[in-house]
């Protein structure tokens, strides 16, 4: 295979550099592991210079870093997202769904490079961890508030706001955690996908029963 001759990209790539350093540190991270990835491999598969690297990210930690900061941030972004049905519990499993999707589908490679590289870089996994956390407890608790401000007419009605952050980790918890442990012990997304729908409404029938004090 002929291989990518490294130095200045083209003109027209030259604007997206740091997109495509990022692309190839993740691509190269995943295949690889931190360890063997190198700066070299990384100029090559983007293509950029080492110099143009450098200019963007100081070293390899830096690359690995930014790129665990860029899943997180695909992660946690439900801009535009619309949890789909009429009922409460629809619109839940809706967005149950969906978390569970994002994390199997796109975001696993990632937290399995993190949790490997953890000893490396524990203040990172620690950053990585809290910024996850604050920012899927953000989104999910915005969330929830929506679909359940919509159903304000029913006896139910919304969520208080009060309690929207600890409600919201709670469906987390009830929802995601199980999916990702399993996920993160080898069970294949294919597996996982057969049991979703039951598992998402079971889950979901839970967390409203738990949730009834506070409507």
């Amino acid at each position: 295979m002929k291989k990518t001759k490294r130095g200045r990209p083209p003109k027209d790539l030259a604007g997206d550099a740091p997109a495509r350093i990022l692309d190839a540190a993740q691509q190269l991270f995943l295949e690889k592991g931190f360890r063997s990835a190198s700066i070299d491999d990384i100029s090559e598969l983007a293509p950029a210079s080492k110099p143009t690297i450098y200019a963007h990210f100081p070293g390899k930690e830096a690359l690995f870093a930014a790129v665990v900061a860029r899943s997180i941030d695909g992660l946690t972004d439900f801009e535009g997202f619309s949890p789909e049905g009429r009922t409460i519990e629809d619109k839940l499993m809706s967005l149950g769904t969906a978390l569970i999707d994002r994390v199997i589908e796109e975001s696993l490679g990632m937290v399995r490079a993190t949790i490997a590289e953890s000893q490396r870089f524990p203040e990172l996994s620690r950053n990585v961890h809290d910024a996850a956390r604050d920012r899927a407890l953000a989104a999910v608790s915005q969330l929830l508030d929506n679909a359940t401000q919509k159903l304000a007419r029913s006896p139910r009605g919304p969520f208080s706001a009060k309690r929207s952050r600890a409600t919201a980790q709670i469906f987390l918890d009830l929802i995601l955690l199980p999916m990702l442990f399993r996920s993160l012990i080898g069970e294949t997304p294919k597996d996982l996908k057969k049991e979703l729908p039951g598992f998402v409404r079971e889950r979901v029938g839970f967390f409203l029963a738990a949730c009834e004090s506070d409507w």
